[in-house]
C-alpha cells in the first residue's frame, strides 16, 4: 500500500508536506509546481516520487534510465502520499511515477475492487484508469504491506497469521502511516476480513520508518505496518504475519505515466527497468540506501549499469 514503505523517518502530518528533493535533475521549492514536458516529444519529462526512501530510489532509477536514452528529466521528489500525488499525475503536473499496482487500484482507482493477483490488478487498472494516464509493464519486484510483530511477541502469543491477532488486538496499539486507518488494505480490511480491530492506532508519516521500528522494538506499539522489503525485518528478526486471505494485494512496481508526456523512447526505457527489476534487487538496494547510507543516485546508477540499462 505504500503507507509507510517499502524506509527511514515517520513524522505525523509530513505525509502531506510538499518539500522537494532531487538528484541531478531540475527541481523547484514546491514539487507540485513548475516542470512539465514539451508536448510528448520525450525531451523533458517530470518524474515524481512519494515521500519515503524506496519510492524516491525507484523514481531516481526511472529518471536515470530516461536520461540514459538522452531524454531530459525534471525531478519532483518527496511529494507525499498517494492522496496528494495521484491527481497530479492525472492532470499532467507529474508525468512518470513509480507506483505499486495493487495499492494504486485499491486506494485511488477502484476502492471496491477485489482483485489481488498481478494480472487481475493490471487488467482492472487498464480498464478503469482515467484516459489521460496509463500503466506500463509491471516489474517482478514487489514491496507489499504487512502487519509485523517482534519475534518475542509472536512467540508469546503464538502469532503466525493475521487471524491470530483477533484475541489480542483489542488491547494493543498498531503503528502505521496515517492513511492506513482509512484504507481497505489497512485498518478497515483487518476488521472486515479477519475480524481484527486494534485498541489504539498510532499514526506516523511515511518518512519515519526508524521511529516506527523503535516503537515496535520497545513495545510502545505491539504491531506495525512495515513494507516487506525493509531491511529491518531481517536485521531485527521481526515476524511478518501471513496473510492467507489476501488483505494485502500484489504490489508490483509499475510505472504510472501521463500519456501525452511520454513517447515510445521513454516507454521503452521505463519498461526496460520493469523487465530487470526483482524483489531481491530492491531489497539489496534498500540495504545500501538505509543501512549503508549511500546516495540514491549512486545506488540507482550502480543497478542500471549492472543490468545494462545505462553505461
Amino acid at each position: 500500500m505504500r503507507g509507510i514503505h517499502r524506509g527511514a523517518a515517520f513524522v505525523l502530518i509530513a505525509a502531506l508536506s510538499l518539500t522537494a528533493c532531487g538528484g541531478s535533475g531540475e527541481s523547484d521549492d514546491n514539487p507540485l509546481t513548475g516542470g512539465g514536458g514539451d508536448g510528448g516529444d520525450g525531451k523533458s519529462i517530470v518524474v515524481g516520487s512519494a515521500n519515503f526512501p524506496e519510492n524516491q530510489l525507484l523514481a531516481e532509477i526511472y529518471a536515470e534510465a530516461l536520461e540514459a536514452k538522452g531524454l531530459k528529466v525534471t525531478r519532483k521528489f518527496d511529494i507525499g502520499a498517494r492522496e496528494v500525488y495521484y491527481d497530479q499525475v492525472v492532470k499532467g503536473g507529474i508525468q512518470v511515477f513509480p507506483e505499486y499496482n495493487g495499492a494504486l487500484l485499491a486506494t485511488a482507482v477502484d476502492k471496491t475492487s477485489t482483485a489481488t493477483g498481478t494480472e487481475d490488478i493490471n487488467a482492472a487498472l487498464k480498464k478503469k484508469l482515467p484516459s489521460s494516464v496509463e500503466i506500463l509493464d509491471s516489474a517482478e519486484a514487489q514491496d507489499k504491506d504487512s502487519v509485523t510483530v517482534t519475534a518475542e511477541t509472536a512467540e508469546k502469543y503464538d502469532l503466525k497469521t493475521l487471524a491470530d491477532l483477533e484475541p489480542v488486538a483489542g488491547k494493543w496499539t498498531i503503528g502505521a502511516g496515517s492513511e492506513f486507518k482509512t484504507r481497505a488494505q489497512g485498518w478497515i480490511g483487518l476488521k472486515k476480513i479477519y475480524g481484527v480491530e486494534f485498541g489504539k492506532f498510532q499514526p506516523l508519516d511515511a518518512g519515519a520508518q526508524s521511529t516506527l521500528l523503535k516503537l515496535l522494538n520497545s513495545d510502545k506499539v505491539q504491531a506495525a505496518n512495515i513494507y516487506t522489503t525493509d531491511p529491518a525485518i531481517v536485521e531485527d528478526k521481526l515476524v511478518v504475519l501471513e496473510d492467507p486471505k489476501n488483505l494485502f494485494s500484489s504490489q508490483n512496481v509499475t510505472p504510472l505515466v501521463h500519456k501525452s508526456a511520454v513517447n515510445d523512447t521513454a516507454k521503452a526505457a521505463l519498461n526496460g527497468v520493469s523487465a530487470k527489476l526483482t524483489t531481491e534487487d530492491l531489497l539489496d538496494m534498500m540495504k545500501k540506501l538505509v543501512n549503508d547510507k549511500e546516495d540514491a543516485s549512486t545506488v540507482a546508477k550502480e543497478w542500471l549499469t549492472k543490468t545494462g540499462l545505462a553505461s
